[in-house]
């Protein structure tokens, strides 16, 4: 019994100096990379070409609608769109539902003076008042690029 305990004591301290012996080899090893300082201008630039890209093609932003209707019946509210896209084609108009009232939100304008003036055309159509607020619209690049090559010449 004696020899089979001493056996497997020097079994265990023999395994526990090997692996004190491995992990000295793996720590006194070392990889020695080296890089091109050019390699670091590069993804600079790629780096601002892509945010250039993502601000260039970005679909939303910042702006203004026009708060036409707010109301909890459905029929009153899609009446309001018919209504706008009636006489403003040109005017994207948005039907939201949040419990328990219909929004319909029109327009998606930059600036507070240009959904102003639309305000003030809508006001006839709707009594009730058509409001200004704060939201997120949608963007189109090459809409407003159009936009500066008339305005342009």
């Amino acid at each position: 019994m004696k020899l089979v305990l001493l056996a497997v004591g020097i079994l265990l301290m023999n395994t526990g100096f090997t692996q004190d012996r491995a992990d000295t080899v793996v720590r006194e090893a070392s990889v020695l990379v080296k890089k091109d300082p050019r390699l670091d201008v590069l993804v600079k630039k790629q780096s601002a070409i892509n945010a250039s890209i993502k601000k260039s093609s970005a679909r939303s932003g910042k702006g203004f609608r026009l708060l036409v209707v707010n109301t909890n019946k459905r029929d009153e509210a899609i009446s309001a769109k018919t209504k706008i896209y009636t006489y403003f084609p040109d005017v994207k108009s948005y039907l939201t539902y949040q419990s328990p009232f219909f929004k319909v939100k029109a327009g998606n304008f930059k600036t507070r003076e240009e959904a102003e003036k639309y305000r003030k055309l809508m006001n006839n159509l709707f009594p009730k008042g058509v409001f200004i607020i704060n939201d997120t619209i949608e963007i189109r690049p090459e809409r407003d690029k159009e936009d500066e090559t008339v305005s342009n010449r």
